[in-house]
C-alpha cells in the first residue's frame, strides 16, 4: 500500500550535519568534473565528432563535463528505437511503470545532495535553490507515479442495464521532450517521467547548458530498471536535432519548456501535417512570463518588500515565475521602492559553492549579454535605483537591478528578460494596478498583497494568470499543491504537478459491450 503523497522536505543548511553533508557532495562532484557523456539510444552509448563543453557559470575556467552531440541520422535512429520499444513498453502495467518512478525517486533521494551539487556547478544555483530543484524532481516522480495508478483504476461512468462500459487511458506513442536549463533536474524529470509513466517512449533533448545533469538523471533511470529504449538521451542543436524530431511523422507529441520564440516555432512546425503522419501532434508548452506583484496601499509593506526581492532575484531572476514587474499603489510606492532598493543593494552576488551567496551567475554568455542589453534599454526607460551592470567575478555575474517609474508599455515591462531585473510601476488605485498587471502578452504567475477581502476577490476574478498568489511571493510552486501553467503566451496551461497533467500524454478509450 502506497503512502499518501507528501512533498519532499527542503534541507535546513543551518544544521551542521546538513552543511557538512552538502559540502561533501560538492567535493565529490568536483572530483568528477570534466568527464565525457555519450549519447544514449537503446543499449548503445555513442560518440560523435561533435562535442559541447558545459562550463560552470560561476567559474568560467571550470569544465563541468563534455557531451557528445547528435545529428539528424542519430535522431532518426533514436526515433526507430523509440517506436520499437513503445510496442513493448505500452504493455507494461501502469503499476509496473509507476514502480520504476518510485525506485528512481528513492535513488535520487539517497543521492539528493549530489544531484543538487551538480546544479550548483553546472547551473549556478545556490545551495537552497538547487536543493529545492532536487526536491521538486523527487516530488514529480512520486506524484506522477501515484497519478498513473489512480487514472488506471476503474473510471466512474453512468451505468445502464444491458451493457458493460469501460473507459481507459492509453499512451500516445513516441514523444520528444525538450526541457529548459533553469530547472535542469526538476522540469527534465517531471516532463520525462510524466510521459513514460503514461506508457509512452521518449527522446530527451536536454538544454545544452545543462547536458550533464540530464545525463546524471539517465544514469539513475537505468539503475532503477527502466528498460533501454524507453528514454533516449540525445543532446544536440535545437535547430537541427530538435526541429527534425518535431517535424517527424512518427512524433506523437512534443513536451517543451523554454522561450516564447522557440515554443511558438515548435507549435507552428508541429501543426503542419507531413507525409506518413496519421494524427494531430500534441504540443504541451510552457513559454515563460512577465510576472507581476501588485501591492495595495493596505498591504503589509515589509512582506511586500521581502516578496518582491525574493521573487525578483532568487536564482538571478532566471525563473519563468520570477517577479519582473512591481506594481505599487501610489500611496505606498516610495516606501516599497525604498525597501526593495535597500535590500537589493545588500544582496551578495558570487560563486554559488559558497552557502552565503544570495544569487549566483546567469547561465551562459547568451543570457549574460541579453540581460546586459536589456539593462541598457532600462536606463533609457526608467530611473536606475540599484545595480545596473556586471558584478565582479570570473563568471556571468550581474547586479540585482531595480528600475523605478517605468511606463507599463516600456520594453522592460513587456518583454521577458529572464534575469535579475525588476521594473517598478506606480498605480493610481487597485483597479489601475490590475489593469497594468494584465497588460502583457503573458499570463503565468502573479501575486497580490492587500488586506482587503474585496480586492482579493476582485483579483481572483480579474487577474488573468494561471497561478495567482495572495499575500505571498509569485514563485515557489509545489508539486501537487500548486499545479503550474499559464495563459496566453505563457503556454498551453498544462498544469504540471496537477491531477490532469498525465491526461496530456494519454488518450481515452471507451469500450462498450452488450450483455
Amino acid at each position: 500500500m502506497l503512502q499518501e503523497y507528501r512533498n519532499e522536505p527542503f534541507t535546513d543548511f543551518s544544521k551542521e550535519e546538513n552543511y557538512t553533508a552538502f559540502q561533501a557532495a560538492l567535493d565529490k562532484v568536483q572530483s568528477e568534473l570534466g568527464r565525457e557523456y555519450k549519447i544514449i539510444i537503446g543499449d548503445e552509448r555513442i560518440q560523435t565528432d561533435r562535442t559541447m563543453k558545459s562550463l560552470n557559470p560561476s567559474n568560467l575556467d571550470q569544465v563541468v563535463g563534455v557531451a557528445y552531440e547528435a545529428n539528424v541520422d542519430l535522431a532518426e535512429k533514436a526515433m526507430q528505437v523509440a517506436l520499437s520499444t513503445f510496442e513493448t513498453w505500452k504493455k507494461y502495467s501502469p503499476a509496473a511503470r509507476a514502480r520504476i518512478l518510485f525506485k528512481t525517486s528513492a535513488i535520487m533521494r539517497r543521492r539528493k545532495h549530489e544531484f543538487s551539487a551538480w546544479m550548483v556547478l553546472e547551473a549556478g544555483k545556490s545551495w537552497a535553490e538547487a536543493d529545492a530543484d532536487t526536491a521538486e524532481a523527487i516530488d514529480f516522480m512520486e506524484f506522477y507515479g501515484r497519478e498513473m495508478i489512480r487514472i488506471s483504476e476503474s473510471q466512474p461512468l453512468t451505468r445502464i442495464p444491458g451493457e458493460d462500459n469501460e473507459l481507459t487511458y492509453i499512451p500516445l506513442g513516441v514523444g520528444v521532450v525538450i526541457p529548459p536549463w533553469n530547472f535542469p533536474l526538476a522540469i527534465t524529470v517531471g516532463m520525462t517521467t510524466a510521459a513514460i509513466v503514461s506508457g509512452n517512449t521518449v527522446i530527451l533533448k536536454p538544454a545544452s547548458p545543462t547536458n550533464v545533469i540530464a545525463a546524471k538523471f539517465m544514469e539513475i533511470l537505468e539503475e532503477a530498471g527502466c528498460p533501454s529504449g524507453v528514454v533516449s538521451y540525445l543532446p544536440g542543436p535545437g535547430a537541427e536535432v530538435g526541429e527534425y524530431l518535431v517535424t517527424h511523422p512518427k512524433t506523437r507529441f512534443i513536451s517543451f519548456t523554454g522561450s516564447r520564440a522557440v515554443g511558438l516555432r515548435i507549435n507552428e512546425l508541429a501543426a503542419k501535417t507531413v507525409p506518413g503522419q496519421k494524427w494531430i501532434k500534441r504540443v504541451v508548452a510552457e513559454m515563460g512570463g512577465k510576472d507581476a506583484i501588485v501591492v495595495n496601499n493596505d498591504a503589509d509593506l515589509d512582506l511586500a518588500v521581502d516578496s518582491i526581492v525574493k521573487a525578483a532575484f532568487s536564482f538571478a531572476g532566471q525563473k519563468c515565475s520570477a517577479c519582473s514587474r512591481a506594481i505599487i499603489h501610489q500611496d505606498v510606492y516610495d516606501q516599497v521602492l525604498e525597501g526593495v532598493v535597500a535590500k537589493a543593494k545588500e544582496l551578495k552576488v558570487g560563486n554559488t559553492t559558497d552557502l552565503g551567496v544570495d544569487l549566483g551567475p546567469v547561465v551562459d554568455d547568451k543570457a549574460y549579454n541579453k540581460i546586459l542589453e536589456y539593462i541598457e534599454i532600462g536606463k533609457q526607460e526608467g530611473r536606475l535605483m540599484a545595480g545596473g551592470g556586471k558584478a565582479e567575478g570570473n563568471g556571468y555575474y550581474i547586479e540585482p537591478t531595480v528600475f523605478a517609474d517605468v511606463d507599463p508599455q516600456a520594453r522592460i515591462s513587456q518583454e521577458e528578460i529572464f534575469g535579475p531585473v525588476v521594473a517598478f510601476h506606480k498605480a493610481n488605485d487597485f483597479d489601475h494596478a490590475l489593469e497594468i498587471a494584465n497588460n502583457t502578452d503573458y499570463g503565468l504567475t502573479g501575486a497580490v498583497l492587500t488586506r482587503s477581502r474585496a480586492n482579493l476577490e476582485k483579483a481572483r476574478e480579474e487577474f488573468h494568470v494561471g497561478n495567482l498568489y495572495f499575500n505571498r511571493k509569485c514563485t515557489g510552486a509545489l508539486v501537487g499543491v500548486h499545479p503550474f501553467g499559464g495563459f496566453n503566451m505563457s503556454g498551453t496551461d498544462s498544469k504540471a504537478g496537477g491531477r490532469d497533467y498525465l491526461l496530456l500524454f494519454t488518450q481515452a478509450k471507451m469500450v462498450s459491450e452488450a450483455l
